[in-house]
């Protein structure tokens, strides 16, 4: 038990002062990169559709 404890203090320590308009600006263009990612695969899906791409 008293490691687990270690770890969870070392790992409270690690983030303490990662600010919050930091993490908040990561995760937006996380989300935005996630989003135009999920876009392509769409188009891509769609394309092969119909163009008449046999799934096999």
């Amino acid at each position: 038990m008293k490691n687990v404890l270690l770890i969870r203090e070392i790992y409270l320590e690690a983030f303490k002062d990662l600010g919050t308009k930091f993490v908040k600006s990561y995760f937006k263009a996380f989300t935005w990169f996630c989003f135009a990612s999920y876009l392509v695969l769409i188009y891509a899906f769609v394309f092969r559709v119909s163009t008449g791409f046999a799934f096999e």
